[in-house]
Parts: C-alpha cells; sequence; structure tokens
C-alpha cells in the first residue's frame, strides 16, 4: 500500500498533521485511503512524543466523501462483501473518534458524506468560510450507514432526521449551528492560527489527563446518572489523583511552578 494517499508531518512541540492526500479527486475515501488512515491514527495514538494531531485534505476540500469509483465497484458485489467493506470505514471512523490524543480537525473546504462523518469524529472542529457539508448519500440510493452514529451524535437526533432525507447543502456558519464545527474562521491563514492558539493552550495540559478526559466523556454520554455512573465517575477521579501525572500537577500547583509536561520558555 502507498503512503503517498496520505502524509504526516511531526513537529518538536508534539504536533502530528495528518492530511488525506488524494487533492486531485478532492480527497474522496477509497479503500487505501481509509486503511492508511486506520494505521497511521493507531500508530500516533500510541507515539508517547506525539500530543495532538491534526486532520486536514490536501488541496481546497476536506474530503468528497467516498470515491465514485470505490462505489462503482462496490455496486457489483455481495451484501456480504459490502458489509465487510462498510467495517472497514466503520473501524477508521471509529480509529479517530477513540484516539487517546485529541485531534483537531481542520475542515479547509468542502466535507461530504464520509468526509462530514470524519468531521464529527474529530475532537474539535475548525472550519473555514468556504467550508460546507452534505448528507448526499440518499441522492445516490444510499444511507448514511457508517457515519450516523457519529453524526447523530454531534448534532442530535431531531436534526439528523432532516438533513439524512433532504440532502440539503449546509453552509460552515449552519454547520456550527449544528453542532458539526466549533468555530468558523475566515481563510487558511485564521486556520492555522486557531490550531496554533488551541495547541498552545492544550500544552498546559496533562497528556495522560486529556486521554483519560476523552475517555469520560464516553464513559458518561447518554447514560442515567446512577449509582453505577457515579461509582465510575468517582473511581476515574480517584485512580487520576493517585497517577504520575496527578500528582505532579497538584505539586506544581501548591508550588507555584510549570507542571513538567508544560514546555520551558
Amino acid at each position: 500500500m502507498s503512503e503517498a494517499v496520505v502524509l504526516v508531518k511531526k513537529h518538536a512541540n508534539g504536533l502530528a498533521e495528518v492530511t488525506m492526500n488524494r487533492p486531485e479527486i478532492f480527497n474522496a475515501l477509497n479503500a487505501a485511503l481509509q486503511a492508511r488512515l486506520t494505521e497511521v491514527f493507531q500508530d500516533l495514538g500510541a507515539d508517547d512524543a506525539v500530543r495532538f494531531i491534526t486532520l486536514t485534505g490536501a488541496g481546497k476540500c476536506f474530503c468528497a466523501g467516498g470515491d465514485i469509483n470505490h462505489l462503482r465497484e462496490t455496486g457489483q458485489w455481495s451484501v456480504a462483501e459490502n458489509q465487510a467493506d462498510a467495517e472497514k470505514l466503520a473501524k477508521m471512523l471509529n480509529t479517530i473518534f477513540t484516539c487517546p490524543k485529541p485531534v483537531i480537525g481542520l475542515i479547509n473546504g468542502p466535507a461530504y458524506g464520509g468526509g462530514l462523518g470524519m468531521t464529527t469524529v474529530c475532537d474539535i472542529a475548525i472550519g473555514v468560510e468556504a467550508a460546507s457539508f452534505t448528507l448526499s448519500e440518499v441522492k445516490l440510493g444510499l444511507v448514511p450507514g457508517t457515519i450516523a452514529p457519529h453524526v447523530v451524535q454531534a448534532m442530535g437526533v431531531r436534526q439528523a432526521r432532516r438533513w439524512f432525507v433532504t440532502a440539503e447543502r449546509i453552509d460552515a456558519h449552519k454547520g456550527k449551528e449544528l453542532g458539526l464545527l466549533h468555530e468558523v474562521v475566515a481563510d487558511h491563514d485564521a486556520l492555522m492560527a486557531e490550531r496554533d492558539r488551541l495547541i498552545a493552550l492544550m500544552q498546559n495540559n496533562s497528556p495522560v489527563a486529556m486521554a483519560d478526559s476523552k475517555a469520560l466523556v464516553l464513559a458518561v454520554y447518554n447514560r442515567p446518572v446512577d449509582a453505577n455512573v457515579m461509582m465510575d465517575s468517582a473511581r476515574r477521579i480517584a485512580e487520576s489523583r493517585a497517577t504520575p501525572d496527578g500528582q505532579e500537577g497538584a505539586s506544581a500547583f501548591l508550588e507555584k511552578r510549570p507542571a513538567a509536561w508544560v514546555p520551558q520558555s
């Protein structure tokens, strides 16, 4: 498999830049791109030198969704073959979604179908004014199957019931209103500036605590606050107090000094 479909650049400050690199077809998803993204996020998630990850697309488009040539091919497959193929996309999305490192989506242009789904699996999604979204599957006689859990979680059931069936274009500001984006910025330069601002903030945070906080969100999401949830959340804070990062954070606060993970100026 060629690694050229995904570019990875690591920086000394712990940032790993991931770029989908099929600009000639708007970074459309095919088997090779999906498989490589899965590998990349697995590797970066396990790399202690990586503290933050950004995800974007080469060229003027974030991701146009499924590669039409791949879709044409799958139309000749059996249901079982299509099931196996769809599970690979689901695995790729879940690998990004559950990555222990903060993932910042830099939505540099249109994000359609699967590209919209990839936006919603990022912890933070920032889009330029030119970004737009469409759940276009119904126009092709399809359903947004594997992206649905993440998209519905982002925009809510009531909104999903509309946008899944209309396939309307969603501009960047409407995308923010719906929960697809956290911020909208003017252009590429502003996108990079906002990225740098967020990374500077998160460099003050414990890498272990950020990973554990991501896991905590998933542990309590959409669950009633019952005895099990209360006990589990209490266990998590108790365990975090006993970690080396928890001990270091408390000591640094009391001693009025930067914690060990904060970059030295």
